[in-house]
């Protein structure tokens, strides 16, 4: 990126994150959105300043956001993305033109929100969040451009989510499933009706296939609020898929139209639902407005074919194939499971999980043991990290003793799975594989370990 090899540029951005990081981390929900409200009121409300796609939802939030800015991208729109968490450079939450914001621009635009953090801070008693004013950076960052459309991702939740002062031309739910309960509730209910939050009067909402508890809550919402409700299943869907090189192809019926074959260039059957819902999101955005470009195929085509999703069943090494997914919660779990058995053909398969401390590890490695020959356990740096010790205990449960080994950090796992799968492919000649899962943390050290830095 322009001057990141400035040493003025490296130190100012160096600072900038640090002053960042000593605010309240961004899994710390707090039932008010008057913090992030009066920050945008000082800024001039720059939210207001162009239209917005708004994404919610438990799993595939950022695959979904992802596919929607290429096809808005696709069509012509100048469009800016908001996504989290990061894999590795901050940067990443902040897109725009389908690029992480400039390092100088990020800097420029932290300075100029500085003074009024300050104000806030003051006025309100209670500092502003990491996550809020990456939110508001986020925000103004798409006004100053301009983009003419800004695909917002919900941090957490919906409801009190930073995010969720915006007023959106397309509301988006993908999949809801248990996740976040110490802040969202226990319940697919309670953490649905946080979700459906982002539904404001009069919006146009699409939203994946739900649990029948989830799908009512979303029903009631939109009946409420005289909000138009597009379901996956009823209103479009995945017609076919079919495997293909570096992919699948998909075709899908759309709100008003139907695309066929369409190279979609990332794996699983989840991806080929995010596609369908991506596409409905996009049909429904052109039509909720004035814009009279209408979504034809050559748009969902270059869109969903040029789309990329770092970390998400993302091969980043062959010989042996070395694959990498975020899935996090039993939902993420299983759509990973599904996609191991129908896309993959691995004899022996070593997996490296590492997890945070508040998640279901025992229901995510249950879902997992049917397609892991051999586990490792092991803990990344994050605060939130389960440590390793309590994580080999759980897996001890599930996996047999000779199948299960631990280690202190993703390197050294790594290195002993390359040990494991090497001497596996001696004996299997073909099919073995290397699985990194858990976190996206767990994932992003995998992804640079073995020098992939880009997303």
């Amino acid at each position: 990126m322009s001057n990141s090899s400035n040493p003025d540029i490296v130190l100012r951005y160096e600072q900038v994150l640090s002053a960042l990081l000593e605010r309240e981390g961004e899994h710390i929900i707090e039932p008010s959105l008057d913090r992030i409200k009066l920050l945008l009121e000082y800024l001039g409300n720059p939210e207001t300043s162009y239209r917005i796609v708004h994404v919610a939802g438990t799993n595939g939030k950022t695959s979904t956001s992802r596919m929607i800015e290429s096809m808005l991208m696709e069509a012509g729109l100048i469009v800016g993305m908001t996504t989290s968490p990061h894999l590795h450079d901050v940067r990443e939450r902040i897109r725009m033109q389908g690029q992480p914001i400039d390092f100088v621009k990020f800097i420029e635009t932290y300075e100029e929100l500085a003074p009024y953090l300050d104000l806030v801070d003051e006025k309100l008693g209670t500092r502003l969040s990491y996550f809020e004013v990456m939110t508001a950076m986020a925000f103004a960052a798409f006004s100053d451009a301009p983009v003419d459309v800004a695909v917002i991702e919900v941090g957490l939740g919906g409801s009190w989510d930073a995010t969720n002062v915006v007023s959106a031309d397309v509301c988006v739910i993908t999949p809801i499933d248990l996740d976040h309960q110490k802040f969202l509730g226990e319940t697919i209910a309670e953490i649905a009706a946080e979700k459906a939050g982002i539904i404001k009067e009069n919006n146009i909402v699409v939203s994946a296939l739900q649990n029948p508890v989830a799908a009512e809550i979303i029903q009631n919402r939109a009946t409420q609020t005289s909000s138009t409700l597009f379901f996956a299943g009823q209103d479009f869907d995945v017609v076919e898929r079919t495997l293909a090189i570096g992919g699948q192809l998909v075709s899908i019926r759309g709100l008003s139209g139907q695309f066929d074959e369409v190279v979609l260039p990332l794996l699983g059957q989840h991806q080929a639902a995010n596609s369908a819902l991506a596409v409905a999101a996009v049909e429904a955005f052109f039509g909720a407005g004035l814009d009279e470009r209408k979504l034809n195929s050559e748009i969902v085509e270059q869109g969903l074919g040029n789309v990329t999703s770092p970390g998400r069943l993302e091969i980043i090494r062959r010989g042996p194939t070395v694959l990498v997914d975020v899935a996090h919660n039993p939902h993420g779990a299983q759509s990973l499971a599904t996609a191991l058995e129908s896309e993959f053909d691995f004899q022996y398969l070593v997996a490296i999980v590492g997890m945070f401390a508040d998640k279901d590890a025992r229901k995510f490695l249950d879902i997992l043991q049917p397609s892991v020959n051999h586990l490792i356990v092991t803990q990344t740096s994050h605060e939130r990290a389960l440590p390793v010790a309590d994580l080999h205990a759980i897996a001890s449960n599930i996996f047999e003793e000779e199948k299960l080994d631990s280690r202190p950090d993703v390197a050294s796992s790594i290195e002993y799975a390359i040990e494991l799968a090497d001497a596996a492919m001696i004996v299997e000649e073909s099919g073995v594989g290397i699985l990194v899962t858990g976190s996206v943390y767990t994932v992003a050290q995998a992804r640079a370990l073995l020098g992939k830095l880009n997303a």
